[in-house]
């Protein structure tokens, strides 16, 4: 079963300096019980599409093309404000990336655990026993007293689990992860991941893994999305992705990773150039202005080249890997 399914998504946005196309054409599938990465540099459009699948998008925008099928049932592009409000939260859960303001800090940990299950029909006493149990699953010392106490009694690492807590307190079918550990140092990060994992395998919920951080998507993910200015460039499973990248951004994005660096260096890669102009894209392939594969071909809009099943790259010499080109 395949829990969400964006199909062609176009998002606009209406500015003063004219009509900002943040996503065009976006298509993937997140199936049941799997992790699916999204991944690109900052402006590649995550968080549009995120807001865009919440229904959370700003006044300014709205979507101007596709679909966006929730449990093969429900268009979430077309729902009214209340049905999206009562599938938020229950159905579908979101972990944001700053646990520092994820909290109420006003109100106890154990109320506002209590608070979200406000459609579960529990009773109160039963409201602060699962309150505890999460707390617990995500090994919070003495939860029975840590529900009493308030966010800023918690360490950063803490403030993030309680919010992964509470977000997986309704057992939601999808679980959206804005960039959950950015906040985090390195051994936070990798604890949180761990047990993000170890909770998704027990409750059984599909992730969206939102991030820019590419050995968490390695770790994590089972398949992984390369989006770059509003477009998805490349898609597949996460080992056909790092190991063979098709699409000449995604090779540049994972050269960029420090961690594959062999030795001391002094100056890190990089991308050359900027991101375009989302109100004026360029004609053709949209990272044609800063690839060092670009053929007169390219000024035309590229086809979606299937590389292997599962894995697709949208680009004219998707189907030559560019090491094959490099020994030629």
């Amino acid at each position: 079963m395949t829990v969400l399914a964006v199909s062609g998504l176009s998002v606009e946005f209406t500015t003063e300096g004219g009509t900002l196309q943040a996503l065009r054409d976006v298509s993937f599938e997140v199936p049941e019980r799997k992790i699916v990465g999204v991944v690109g540099e900052s402006g590649c459009g995550k968080s549009t599409l995120i807001n865009a699948i919440l229904g959370l998008l700003a006044d300014n925008g709205h979507v101007s093309a596709g679909e966006i099928l929730f449990e093969g049932a429900q268009e979430l592009t077309t729902l009214d404000p209340t049905s999206m409000r009562a599938l938020r939260g229950e159905r579908i859960s979101t972990v944001f990336q700053d646990p520092m303001g994820a909290l109420n800090p006003v109100l106890s940990v154990g109320r506002q655990m209590v608070n979200v299950q406000y459609r579960s029909g529990r009773s109160k006493a039963e409201k602060t026993a699962r309150a505890v149990e999460m707390l617990q699953k995500v090994r919070i010392p003495d939860a029975e007293k840590a529900v009493n106490r308030y966010p800023h009694e918690f360490s950063g690492g803490m403030k993030q689990r309680i919010a992964i807590a509470m977000a997986l307190m309704m057992e939601p079918a999808l679980l959206i992860a804005d960039e959950p550990t950015t906040a985090l140092d390195a051994t936070l990060e990798v604890a949180t991941i761990e047990l993000l994992k170890e909770l998704q395998e027990e409750i059984g919920c599909s992730v969206l893994f939102i991030s820019h951080h590419l050995g968490v998507i390695a770790e994590l993910c089972d398949e992984v999305i390369v989006m770059y200015a509003g477009e998805v460039v490349e898609r597949g499973d996460v080992r056909d992705i790092f190991n063979d990248p098709r699409h000449p951004y995604a090779h540049r994005l994972l050269d960029c990773d420090p961690a594959r660096q062999k030795g001391l260096v002094r100056h890190l890669p990089t991308i050359p150039g900027e991101i375009p102009d989302l109100r004026a894209r360029p004609e053709g392939c949209i990272f044609r202005p800063r690839c060092h594969r670009a053929e007169a071909r390219c000024t035309e809009t590229p086809p979606e080249i299937v590389v292997s099943p599962g894995h697709m790259a949208r680009c004219w010499v998707a189907e030559v890997p560019e090491r094959a080109e490099a020994a030629r």
